[in-house]
């Protein structure tokens, strides 16, 4: 099989004040992208919007609660599509080796501790992140070494790509924004959004979860990881 994996996160600067930081990735087989991209679009038109306007978190708001509804009950309807989070609780402390590194190596250790569960050998996947700064390309090479030095897969036969991309341009990269962004919500403690709080009752009503802890290591529909 061959997998798409697409990335994005939350609260991941490092002083920005906010104690948690999220990581999550949506991953499908990659020949079943092109049909839930279009059946996003779809259901965008279908509650009044353009479909190309962009899913995002932050764009939350009760006039459209009825289309994040329809957008989480897709997600759990359609058995090619899953999500998994790292979450860190204060990114401002963590164990001591980490602690050592910079905020930017952190970021990318992180992204190697979200990815590293979803590979898996005799299967390929090609991995997009959302585009964080013009400089990172270095970085991202990096994280693609070490996976594929963790997986022996010295011949890049299981992670083939890791490719940055602009969220606005990908449909599942705005979906990965959206789940990450309502994990993100729970663990921050926030209740200011209605709308947010509905979005969240339904994720936790479809997943089985409450969302604070830990889900089993192989789950593969809501899989969460809270790395203390």
């Amino acid at each position: 099989m061959e997998y798409t994996v697409y990335c994005d996160e939350t609260c991941h600067l490092e002083h920005d004040n906010i104690k948690p930081m999220a990581l999550g990735a949506v991953w499908c087989p990659k020949d079943a992208k092109d049909e839930i991209f279009k059946r996003l679009r779809e259901i965008k038109v279908e509650h009044g919007l353009k479909p190309t306007c962009e899913l995002k978190w932050n764009a939350v708001s009760s006039a459209k609660l009825a289309y994040y509804i329809d957008v989480i009950n897709y997600f759990f309807d359609n058995k090619d599509l899953h999500f998994r989070t790292v979450i860190v609780p204060d990114k401002s402390v963590l164990n001591l080796s980490e602690a050592k590194m910079s905020h930017d190596s952190l970021y990318y250790k992180l992204y190697f501790d979200l990815l590293k569960t979803i590979i898996e050998p005799k299967s390929s996947y090609y991995i997009y992140l959302d585009i964080k700064d013009t400089n990172s390309q270095d970085k991202v090479e990096n994280l693609l070494a070490h996976l594929n030095q963790s997986h022996y897969d010295f011949d890049r036969n299981m992670v083939k790509r890791i490719q940055q991309v602009r969220s606005h341009e990908i449909e599942l990269v705005g979906l990965a924004d959206f789940l990450v962004g309502a994990i993100s919500y729970v663990h921050r403690g926030l209740q200011s959004s209605t709308a947010k709080l509905a979005i969240i009752e339904k994720i936790r009503e479809r997943s089985g979860y409450n969302l604070l802890q830990n889900t089993l290591y192989k789950e593969d529909k809501m899989n969460i990881f809270i790395k203390k």
